[in-house]
């Protein structure tokens, strides 16, 4: 080897301890601190005997509730998600790119082959070559450039892995949401379906009555508009429980016969209830939010790769040093005479300077702060969004919780009046406008009972998304289905 040779060969080693140093002393990037209350402003609710600290983790919680029937529908949702698996490929995506920008930091070597046959000058006899090597080209990372673009892109498949785990939870609590929703619903129509029978044995009774003439006429009328009015509404809440129905079928990706089937263990008549979930304690520290909730990660993961882009913008604008060489094996061949043997390069080792470029990379660089600059503001807006739906969801629960006593109480007093309301219009002693009357109480403060459960259970559901949907950092998600070949 010659002396240029070492000399370059020493330059390069040089340069690329530089670039290592340079790159080690990159300084990370951190999202800035979010602003955070020190404590909830709303009350907490109280846990119940069962709660424990793995309440929350992975499908316990679901499984909690009074329905045997909501972890299989999650799960079947879970597995037809569309949503889900847009955020598997987003996964396999962030995945490549993150190699894709990891192999800029390496030496790039390709192998070569050529051959070549001809005559280039007259009269002279032809000439073949063929040679086999490879060539290699390595960019020195001196700035840290491509450093900081495996550093955005690290950032960006944990994003996309946390996201998934959002996507997850989203999907769990919107199934559970509309299946509240439905049981909520067919308890409504349970009530309705007593309330529309009653009615029309009255109805009967009174126009018999009124045959005999031992009711007016306007008894039996008001009788049948009554009974009218029951099926009326009856019908009314049966097709909004079909199309409740419906919409858990379009979410589990099930056949509706095998979702009805799996729906089929209603309450018993006359006891129609909403199933209702275990309570855990809520951490009284807003700064829980940040480890538990996958969006808040996923939030901070897009700063910290929006840093990454812009670093990598600004080592652009700095000098660029690129190394390059080549090892081949050569044959050549003229007027029967062969040469045989190796051939070797080390070199150029080229260093470019920007010198005139219009402003593209101090645009590219200032466009990367701006997007730096949104990321953080866009984190900053989804932590505060986070404490309101905090908020709020114990605001619901808590007025639930305050309503509840109350509600039990007033349908099961105004249930005793019908009865009564009942008895004595058999005996003589109350009209059939004091049995309406205490019939359409009655109803009400049911229906009003059924709703309550339902907002109960919903807004558990809803803290539940709120506080991150049972998100543990440490699991990763699965990989993506191989494609069907």
């Amino acid at each position: 080897m010659t002396s240029r040779a070492l000399h370059l060969l020493a330059a390069a080693a040089a340069l690329a301890l530089l670039s290592a140093c340079a790159t080690g002393a990159a300084p990370a990037a951190d999202a800035p601190p979010p602003p955070l209350p020190a404590a909830w402003q709303a009350p907490l609710p109280t846990p119940g005997s069962s709660a424990s600290a793995d309440l929350l983790q992975g499908s316990a919680w679901w499984a909690s509730f009074q329905a045997p029937e909501l972890p299989g529908l999650i799960d079947a949702a879970q597995a037809a998600s569309p949503t889900l698996a847009a955020a598997r490929a987003r996964i396999e995506r962030a995945r490549a790119t993150r190699t894709a920008a990891a192999a800029a930091l390496l030496p790039q070597v390709d192998a070569v082959a050529g051959a070549q046959s001809g005559r280039s000058v007259p009269r002279q006899p032809a000439a073949g070559s063929a040679s086999l090597g490879l060539q290699a080209a390595w960019e020195i990372d001196i700035f840290g450039g491509a450093s900081a673009g495996r550093e955005a892109a690290q950032a960006r498949l944990e994003a996309a892995q946390v996201g998934w785990h959002d996507a997850r939870a989203a999907v769990a609590a919107e199934v559970a949401s509309s299946y509240i929703a439905y049981r909520g619903c067919t308890a409504q129509a349970a009530q309705a379906g007593l309330d529309a029978a009653s009615r029309e044995e009255t109805a009967r009774l009174t126009g018999l009555s009124a045959q005999a003439g031992f009711a007016a006429p306007a008894d039996a009328a008001l009788a049948r508009a009554g009974a009218a009015q029951a099926r009326s509404t009856l019908v009314a809440r049966r097709a909004q429980c079909e199309t409740l129905l419906k919409s858990l079928v379009e979410l589990t990706g099930l056949a509706e016969l095998e979702l009805r089937q799996r729906l089929t263990a209603p309450a018993a008549a006359g006891h129609a209830s909403v199933p209702q979930p275990a309570a855990w304690a809520v951490s009284a520290l807003p700064a829980e939010l940040l480890r538990r909730r996958p969006d808040l990660a996923e939030a901070e993961r897009t700063v910290l790769a929006a840093a990454g882009d812009r670093r990598s913008a600004e080592a652009s604008e700095r000098p660029q040093l690129r190394l390059s060489g080549n090892l081949a094996a050569a044959s050549f061949r003229s007027a029967g005479v062969s040469s045989n043997g190796s051939t070797w390069s080390l070199g150029p080792l080229q260093l470019s300077l920007p010198v005139f470029d219009g402003g593209s990379r101090a645009a590219n660089s200032a466009a990367a702060r701006a997007e730096y600059e949104a990321a953080v503001a866009a984190y900053q807006g989804q932590v505060r969004r986070a404490v309101r739906e905090v908020e709020a969801a114990l605001v619901a629960l808590d007025a639930s919780a305050s309503r509840q006593r109350d509600a039990e109480a007033a349908a099961r007093d105004f249930q005793a009046a019908l009865q009564a309301t009942q008895a004595r219009q058999r005996s003589g002693l109350a009209s059939l406008f004091d049995l309406e009357d205490a019939r359409r109480l009655a109803l009400q403060a049911q229906s009003a009972l059924v709703e309550l459960q339902t907002d109960r259970a919903s807004a558990w559901i809803t803290l539940y998304r709120a506080l991150g949907g049972g998100f543990v950092p440490d699991p990763q998600p699965p990989a993506a289905p191989a494609p069907a070949r």
